[in-house]
């Protein structure tokens, strides 16, 4: 097996009739998406596709779904983009890719030009009425092989620059077998996803689904600033497990929602992205009996990496650890140095490694990089700019970025630390901590119903003076990344540049 398209054909035999994707148009069983993929591809090799990035600009949906896959049929690694990333940024990564094919729909299309794209379009209603061609796939396929890049996804650097992470068919392969292991994934499975499809963390849901035949909703993304509406999705569609990022859960239970209504098919409830606050886990495991499972890893490495089930009991102030690597995976923590410790960046070494960023050397050689503890031979790791240690277990937690760690009144601290505080206390939903390194200000913005004042006052019990803001500021909601995560420059330029 090279490819996870075998996946699909395998899934297409088995369960021919079965539902695999669904969004609010319509649903796809497994043979209907295996065709509406063929046709697209066939359409792309038509074209004069010849494994080069093609670029999928559409609606979040199953459509969306199976030009990706169609991309991977013509032999292509797809560029998955979606109109909200913002006419900047998408002019940004057209400059980059510089793609001669787009899949795209009347009004995507119009915004591709207008965003710098030359090439061809190739509208994807045409593209699922094109006559398969069996024996132009066939070529296409047999000429994969399974190092090639398979999709290149864009996210953003620390100058805000977007860097297209250039995945593997190898290495999704591997991810779909550890992940699914890890979840326990079966074909009764329906998964509720979350994510947008231009990031990498789509593809816990869609490798299950293709892995494993089990089925997948795309929840509209309206109902993430809708929890009791989402929570009723959750009911209505039978949703077994969910792989969402932790602003998604707090959404839920930071607002009260259990009081009204609570998820009752849930089995399995997987997150990551940034640390769970304590007092909003107990909510969840109070009131939905599940597997909650943290989850960590970078894109780099085509998704999460190690993996943590919630086996005891926790309180405030501790840290769920993100537990151990995947198999096939070795975590290693490095110092400053570049030796073995139990405290020190987190570096990754594995078949899960991509193969850097697209059309950038400089950055990709920074990134990733020669294993120093095996300089006899060229082997790559990925430097995450994470810090992690290992507790008195064994187990591996999470400690923030390097570039979060600030120096203020005489001490280096960790901006989690100030926001782990805050979401300690009784009435704080959410937080978020900026630092101002000219002024030498210390902020924090936060949700919930707590006053500024008496949240102040509550922090002198749970942090030391050099760690009090000078500056709080409440919010309706935190500002969100498309992907779901915490806005970090969102929620700085809120506290210091907004006047």
């Amino acid at each position: 097996m090279k490819t996870i398209l075998e996946y699909l054909d395998l899934q297409s035999m088995l369960r021919p009739e079965k539902t695999a994707f669904s969004d609010e148009t319509g649903s796809r069983t497994f043979s209907e998406f295996k065709c509406a993929a063929e046709r697209i591809g066939s359409a792309l090799l038509h074209a004069g596709a010849d494994r080069e990035p093609v670029v999928v600009l559409l609606p979040r949906s199953v459509r969306m779904l199976s030009a990706m896959l169609g991309a991977m049929r013509a032999g292509c690694p797809y560029v998955p983009l979606d109109a909200e990333l913002g006419n900047l940024r998408l002019t940004a990564i057209f400059e980059q890719v510089r793609p001669r094919f787009l899949i795209a729909e009347e009004s995507t299309e119009a915004l591709a030009r207008s965003c710098g794209f030359a090439g061809e379009t190739i509208r994807i209603e045409d593209a699922e009425r094109t006559e398969t061609d069996l024996c132009a796939l066939a070529d296409a396929y047999r000429r994969i092989l399974d190092t090639d890049p398979a999709y290149i996804v864009f996210t953003s650097g620390s100058t805000g620059a977007p860097k297209g992470v250039i995945g593997k068919h190898s290495a999704m392969l591997d991810y779909a077998e550890q992940l699914t292991g890890v979840l326990r994934v079966t074909d009764a499975d329906v998964f509720g996803m979350q994510a947008p499809l231009y990031v990498d963390a789509c593809l816990k849901e869609i490798l299950s689904v293709l892995r494993c035949g089990a089925s997948l909703w795309i929840i509209p993304k309206r109902l993430f600033s809708a929890p009791m509406q989402l929570v009723q999705f959750l009911n209505e569609h039978a949703i077994t497990t969910v792989c969402w990022v932790v602003p998604a859960l707090t959404l839920i239970s930071a607002l009260h929602t259990f009081r009204e209504t609570v998820p009752k098919t849930l089995k399995t409830v997987a997150f990551g992205s940034e640390v769970f606050p304590i007092r909003q886990l107990h909510l969840w495991q109070q009131y939905v009996p599940a597997r909650y499972i943290n989850l960590y890893g970078p894109t780099e490495c085509t998704g999460m990496s190690c993996w943590y089930e919630i086996d005891r009991g926790f309180s405030e102030g501790d840290r769920i650890p993100i537990g151990r690597p995947f198999d096939n995976t070795e975590i290693m923590l490095l110092d400053e140095a570049n030796r073995p410790a139990d405290e020190g960046e987190i570096c990754i070494r594995g078949v899960s490694l991509c193969h850097g960023y697209w059309n950038d050397p400089e950055r990709t050689a920074k990134a990733f990089v020669q294993n120093p503890l095996r300089p006899e031979y060229p082997e790559r790791i990925y430097r995450t700019g994470d810090l992690g240690r290992r507790n008195a277990r064994g187990e591996l937690e999470f400690l923030g970025r390097i570039d979060n760690q600030i120096k203020h009144m005489g001490h280096r601290i960790e901006l989690g630390e100030l926001e782990a505080a805050a979401e300690k206390i009784e009435g704080v939903g959410t937080a978020c901590a900026s630092f101002d390194p000219e002024r030498k200000r210390l902020a924090l913005a936060y949700t919930g119903e707590i006053e500024k004042a008496a949240l102040t006052a509550a922090l002198r019990g749970f942090v030391p003076e050099y760690l009090l803001p000078s500056k709080t500021l409440r919010l309706d909601a935190m500002p969100l990344t498309p992907n779901g995560k915490t806005d970090r420059r969102a929620v700085y330029a809120l506290c210091f540049l907004k006047r």
